[in-house]
């Protein structure tokens, strides 16, 4: 996470706590029953509905998606064009040098196709099926996320539930209903908190950061096309910048002047209303 992020978390978690604690105690809410019911539950349910395996590559991407930052849309752009210069000067061969020194998984394999000498066509069908079991992958882990998430506010009822029952087998002992009214009435509040404000946050950046890099592969997919066939590396500057945000190109507007020389456009005399 970049240094504004983690100022601004922190801002955050300061006026979350901070509303707690203007209306009382901040230790009331803190109950180690609730949170064993919750977290003991969840995990449970966890081990039960998912292989180890898989909630090990979801850790990782969950880690990973703090931790390293994509590429931008215009880093991309800059070397697919640096690359086709570099092929149209040096031959397409070239390029084998490039496939073996880039990070970036997705551009070393659409690389590789085109220095192995596949058709576009080819290269279009292999990188599309890359992305699409991407975006499935993707689409698995970020299911497995919010399926955990579902699981903190239901185990937050039922430890609510076994608050209440502590709570009505103890009529008539104040001690015994003092200990059981903290587990029931925290524990819908723990699984609440939980979910939406640790697991469904990781739902949403695994989902943005997949955007994010299946955008950055259409991109890569295009631009090794355009390479491959040859293109002018002006047209292609001029075509991958389609995928950028206005305020991300660098480009000059045609002026009026030439699009009407261009199209033989002539200027019409003053018009006189009747």
């Amino acid at each position: 996470m970049k240094n504004k992020n983690i100022i601004g978390l922190l801002f955050t978690i300061a006026l979350f706590l901070l509303g707690f604690s203007i209306n009382g105690n901040v230790s009331l809410y803190f109950n180690i029953s609730g949170l064993l019911v919750i977290f003991g539950g969840t995990l449970s349910a966890t081990l039960i509905s998912f292989r180890l395996e898989q909630l090990k590559i979801v850790a990782k991407v969950i880690q990973a998606s703090y931790k390293s930052e994509i590429k931008k849309e215009t880093e991309i752009v800059e070397i697919l064009i640096d690359l086709s210069i570099k092929s149209r000067i040096e031959g397409i061969l070239s390029l084998q040098e490039k496939e073996n020194e880039t990070s970036i998984l997705f551009l070393r394999r659409a690389l590789g196709c085109l220095v192995d000498g596949f058709h576009g066509s080819q290269i279009r069908d292999i990188l599309n099926t890359e992305m699409y079991f991407f975006k499935l992958r993707r689409e698995d882990l970020e299911r497995i996320i919010r399926t955990i998430a579902d699981y903190f506010p239901s185990f937050g009822i039922i430890g609510s539930i076994i608050g209440l029952v502590s709570m009505l087998g103890g009529i008539g002992d104040t001690s015994v209903i003092l200990k059981a009214v903290p587990v029931a009435l925290t524990s819908t509040l723990y699984g609440i908190f939980f979910s939406n404000f640790f697991v469904l946050p990781f739902a949403a950046n695994l989902r943005e950061r997949t955007n994010h890099e299946l955008l950055l592969q259409k991109i890569i997919m295009e631009g090794v096309i355009a390479i491959d066939s040859e293109m002018n590396p002006v047209i292609l500057k001029t075509k991958l910048e389609s995928f950028l945000t206005p305020s991300e190109r660098i480009e000059q507007l045609v002026s009026y002047r030439k699009i009407k020389e261009r199209f033989n456009i002539k200027e019409d005399g003053p018009r006189v209303h009747g």
